[in-house]
């Protein structure tokens, strides 16, 4: 048989005080968060092609070992349009 539910208080126990806890600041620490991650959603149809992270970041890498093959083989212009004006 199970045991009832005790009431949830959302009061300290007796033992503690509330002068026992720093004051809490809200989003103390987001900034070093911000800093330190670096999330990318991808979109559902292309999340279908990668299993894992690993492989979107061999993708990755790939493709930009090529991009960056390709613009040093170019010209600095070569593949993008023309020149703007000025």
């Amino acid at each position: 048989m199970k045991k009832p539910k005790k009431p949830t208080d959302d009061e300290l126990r007796p033992e503690y005080k509330r002068s026992d806890f720093p004051r809490l600041v809200r989003g103390k620490y987001v900034e070093r968060l911000e800093r330190s991650t670096n999330v990318v959603v991808l979109d559902p149809e292309v999340a279908e092609v990668f299993p894992n992270a690993a492989s979107v970041n061999d993708a990755l890498r790939s493709l930009a070992q090529i991009a960056k093959r390709a613009g040093a083989t170019r010209g600095s212009r070569a593949g993008r349009g023309p020149a703007p004006p000025g």
